[in-house]
């Protein structure tokens, strides 16, 4: 699938992945006896002039941002004034293409509850696939050519496949092992980050605790970005130069994949962390054949995970968030496993979303490092710097 990704909604939604995605936490006692969560704030507390995506929270609402830019291939100026690009209070005035946008919205909704049950068939991605336009006249050279293979949200389970717990197995196997992994508790690493439009890489931390705590920080030359996930509640937070919310709390589907980025750097936790495993056909990434098995979260969304049959290693995770008018892809490949005490880890993994690709690599891992419940909690707010 050919993306395009933008600049401006790429430091918008950067915030919001993992994943960009990465995602984190640990959880605190307090939490585990029951401590309520706060609510997180929903998209009109923080945005000025917001009509009919009411009552979603923040991350949603962004995350609803980037299914419009990449269905239309525009990017935030396009649809906002064109001064909102140095000015994020300017994102609230009302444009010709903003009320445009809300009728499309009324129309995909009234399309829905009429022909489909209200079950959500019609997206802005179905008429205009990447273009600001539907099109209407039928192209030859598509006609005639061969298009890439459908790929489906939810595989079918193949007929006389190798089963599930096999391809898993393989994989804990090619990871090290079942003994050796159940050793492997928890690991600090350094490395960089690079995301789409920036030229240099920026200096990164990253904690991780099994069974499923995860915490990075990017040092970015306007202030460090953190994203935190404590196994139950997660943060984003960004300083006011990259985004016009500093803190975003996790909600959602954002938290299910929290959870699975941060239980597949211990894979001895996969086949818990998902459930309704089904194994698809094989297919090829790079020209390479992969087998494909698919889990579902305790929210019901499918991640797919694609295995190297020769190594057992995985190669690719693609993972789905649902918002307010569809489904939000990410894929995450995974490259340079490396030997860590008997154990390989990837060293380098790529962040590929709707509006965005950031590419993390390690340079330094000590495994088994004591990590403090705080490092996973939530982050202070942001102070830029000087």
């Amino acid at each position: 699938m050919r993306l395009r990704v933008r600049r401006t909604i790429a430091r918008l939604m950067s915030i919001a992945m993992v994943v960009g995605l990465l995602s984190l936490l640990a959880v605190t006692s307090a939490r585990a006896q029951g401590e309520p969560q706060q609510k997180p704030q929903m998209a009109e507390d923080v945005f000025k002039n917001v009509q009919l995506l009411r009552g979603i929270p923040v991350n949603e609402f962004l995350e609803t941002m980037g299914f419009f830019s990449a269905s239309l291939n525009m990017n935030c100026v396009d649809c906002h004034a064109e001064e909102a690009g140095g000015d994020w209070a300017r994102y609230a005035d009302d444009t010709e293409k903003k009320q445009i946008t809300r009728k499309m919205i009324l129309m995909m909704r009234g399309i829905n509850g009429s022909y489909f049950g209200g079950k959500r068939i019609v997206t802005c991605y179905s008429c205009h696939r990447n273009g600001n336009t539907p099109i209407e006249t039928p192209n030859l050279a598509e006609v005639y050519g061969t298009p890439p293979p459908p790929d489906p949200v939810e595989i079918q389970q193949v007929p006389n496949a190798p089963s599930a717990d096999q391809l898993l197995d393989k994989y804990l196997e090619a990871r090290g092992g079942a003994q050796r992994l159940a050793g492997f508790t928890s690991f600090v690493g350094k490395g960089t980050s690079q995301g789409y439009g920036e030229g240099e890489k920026n200096p990164m931390d990253i904690f991780v605790k099994a069974p499923d705590q995860l915490s990075t920080i990017i040092h970015r030359v306007a202030g460090d970005s953190v994203t935190s996930f404590d196994g139950r509640s997660g943060w984003i937070a960004s300083p006011a130069a990259n985004s016009p919310v500093t803190m975003i709390t996790m909600t959602g589907g954002d938290l299910d994949a929290a959870k699975v980025d941060a239980n597949l750097f211990f894979p001895a936790q996969i086949k818990q962390a998902l459930g309704k495993w089904r194994v698809g056909f094989p297919t090829t990434i790079d020209d390479r054949d992969v087998q494909v098995v698919e889990g579902t979260t305790a929210r019901g969304v499918p991640v797919k995970l694609y295995f190297d049959p020769d190594s057992g290693l995985l190669v690719r995770q693609l993972r789905y968030i649902d918002t307010a008018v569809g489904l939000n892809p990410t894929q995450i490949d995974y490259a340079d496993y490396r030997d860590v005490s008997g154990i390989k880890v990837p060293f380098r993994w790529t962040v590929t979303w709707l509006d965005g690709r950031s590419t993390y690599e390690l340079s330094e891992l000590r495994p088994n490092v004591p990590i403090e419940a705080a490092q996973f909690a939530k982050p202070a707010s942001p102070q830029p710097k000087n």
